[in-house]
């Protein structure tokens, strides 16, 4: 049987805010598809654009967007920036996202 929480162990209203202000950032087909594809490696912004049929301008921002909340990084080599997963967390987001929306029945 599982222990009750007690308010001391429950976080603030705050941390919660956070959260919900980070999950937004996820909360875009786009996104979660750049996300899928990040975590399987490194992309620039026109090889997520491409992928996921959206223009090289709107991909740059989305990436920003979650780059902001510290989910992802980028690398300038020459004249491209790549994108790499910096929350290792999302791993287990995904996988939760994809056992639930995206395997067959």
């Amino acid at each position: 049987m599982k222990a009750k929480k007690t308010k001391a162990t429950i976080a603030p209203m705050e941390a919660f805010g956070q959260a919900a202000e980070c999950l937004k950032a996820l909360a875009h087909p786009a996104r979660l598809r750049m996300v899928q594809l990040l975590l399987e490696g490194r992309y620039t912004v026109g090889e997520l654009a491409e992928d996921c049929e959206i223009p090289n301008n709107v991909a740059s921002e989305h990436l920003r967007l979650m780059q902001r909340c510290g989910f992802l990084t980028s690398q300038r080599e020459g004249r491209k920036v790549f994108y790499e997963v910096a929350e290792p967390h999302l791993a287990d987001i995904m996988k939760c996202i994809e056992s639930r929306f995206l395997t067959a029945p």
